[in-house]
Parts: C-alpha cells; structure tokens; sequence
C-alpha cells in the first residue's frame, strides 16, 4: 500500500508529458486537490484492501496533477531574475511541510483516533478547495497560455 501513491504520480507523469494540460489549469489543480481529499475521506472508511490500494493509487494520482500544475503555475508566474530565489524557498516550504504534516497527523491520529483523523484530514483538504476556489477567482479561471 505505501507505493501505491507513488504507482498513481508515476502513471500521471507520464500521462502529463504526452498530454500537458494547458486549458483550465486552475480547475484541473482545484478538481485534482478536491480528488485528493475524496479519495483519502473514502480511503479512511474502506476496510478492503484492494479498495484502499486502488485509491491510495488514485490519490496519487491527484497529488500528482496538483504537483505538476502548482510547479508549472509557480514557473510560469516568476520573473527570470526570481525564478531560483522562489524555486529555493517552495523547496524549504515543501520540505518542512512534509515534516509539519507527519507530526500534524500523528497527533491528529493520538488526539481523534486513526480513521477520524484521516477523514478530518480530507475534509480539511476538500475545504481548502471551497475556501481557495471563493477567494482566488483568478485562479479558478487560469490557464496556462495566459501565463506564456
């Protein structure tokens, strides 16, 4: 189960280098966040293993979708002469929020019990969706030529 998440990226890079998304970008990444936390909500309630693999899988999917748009997005959106600075400091955010993320959900998981926090955890990612998608209409509406 641990590389089912990576199965779903890998299978989306590839997918993603023969068919780049250039239209609707800021939909496809708020769609691929939200696909996230639906599948880690659903992933929580199933006790099948073959069900949970699958979507671990498909999270990793969307994970990957995001991760690709947001890199892109952030590339596209950087003047040349920043470009390294802000590529060094998303680096150190990525980096450290991983290692926030695991001491969150460990705690999460002693405070709520397992399945509890899994599910808040989807759902906090499926309302950073709502809350994203009301106050960043520009980002609702990108696309990728317009940043060409």
């Amino acid at each position: 189960m641990r590389a089912a998440p990576a199965i779903g990226a890998i299978a989306t890079g590839v997918l993603l280098a023969r068919h780049p998304v250039n239209q609707n970008a800021g939909r496809i990444l708020l769609a691929s966040v939200a696909g996230f936390g639906v599948c880690i909500i659903l992933f929580a309630l199933t006790s099948h293993f073959w069900v949970a693999a699958f979507l671990l899988m498909l999270s990793g999917v969307c994970d990957g979708v995001s991760m690709v748009l947001r890199t892109t997005i952030m590339q596209l959106m950087t003047p040349d002469a920043m470009r390294g600075r802000v590529s060094a400091i998303n680096g150190i955010f990525i980096g450290s929020s991983n290692e926030l993320g695991a001491f969150e959900s460990g705690l999460a998981a002693r405070v709520m019990g397992l399945v509890p926090s899994v599910i808040f955890g989807g759902v906090m990612s499926l309302a950073i969706v709502a809350a994203t998608a009301r106050l960043a209409p520009k980002l609702r509406k990108l696309n990728l030529q317009q940043l060409r």
